[in-house]
């Protein structure tokens, strides 16, 4: 699989600092995005051990079913699954055991998102409320659901989507890399056909603009450097309330 790739990330409008961090290593077939949470630049901290551990994980990893130690090898998924879950998990201990040794960090975490390929397929992993997206001249599909608050309260059908947006919690994440001793990621298979692309973004896209709008702008067929730097764009023309990252790929072979 042949796989074109870019990635920006900007501060936004009202931040001083950016928590966000993202990785793109071809080599690696590894895409991460992350949005850091915490006071005393902690989530800027939570966001880069996150990405540093999920990289360092690939680039030191074997290839045999014991490179998932200390994690068991779950036989229902595959190979590639569990290198991801294990990439995660060890990313969440990361964060744990800096916040340790750092009381002025305690709470600190992390959202994350990655895009492991794997040969003909891909496996999608996220924790939190960063997004991966799936777009194609066809379709534009959300592939993963937040975990926060709000987000599941939609999902229940307590509220909707429009009302989520401006809810109060909308900010409240449920599950997030360092907050809790155990954090295993979501996981989606999916096979990407030639000219589809996937999006992976923090929620400083996705607060400011809809989705519908999303696929606006990639619907406009524009390269991928382009694309990405149109969406940051349009969320800072919104306001640019958060940092805003996004990655974008696209099978050309």
């Amino acid at each position: 699989m042949q796989i074109r790739s870019y990635g920006t990330t900007d501060v936004g409008r009202k931040r001083t600092n950016n928590e966000d961090a993202f990785a793109i290593r071809p080599d690696r077939g590894l895409y991460v995005v992350a949005d850091g949470m915490g006071g005393h630049s902690s989530g800027e901290v939570a966001a880069q051990l996150a990405v540093g551990e999920i990289l360092a994980f690939f680039e030191n990893g074997t290839l045999s079913e014991d490179s998932t130690w200390p994690y068991a090898y779950d036989e229902t998924l595959s190979f590639a699954a569990n290198k991801l879950l294990t990439a995660v998990a060890l990313a969440n201990e990361k964060i744990q055991t800096y916040a340790a040794q750092h009381p002025e960090s305690r709470g600190m975490g992390t959202t994350v998102v990655a895009v492991l390929v794997n040969g003909d397929r891909l496996v999608v992993g996220h924790v939190g409320d960063s997004r991966a997206y799936l777009h194609s001249r066809e379709t534009f599909r959300l592939l993963t659901h937040d975990h926060s608050w709000v987000g599941e309260q939609v999902r229940q059908g307590f509220l909707t989507e429009a009302e989520a947006v401006n809810h109060p919690f909308r900010n409240v994440i449920t599950k997030a890399l360092g907050t809790r001793e155990q954090a295993q990621a979501d996981l989606l298979d999916l096979t990407l056909e030639v000219g589809e692309r996937l999006l992976l973004c923090s929620d400083g896209l996705n607060s400011m603009v809809r989705d519908e709008e999303i696929r606006e702008v990639l619907d406009r067929g524009l390269d991928l450097e382009a694309s990405c730097q149109a969406l940051v764009a349009l969320a800072n023309e919104r306001g640019g309330e958060d940092n805003v990252t996004v990655v974008m790929l696209e099978r050309v072979g």
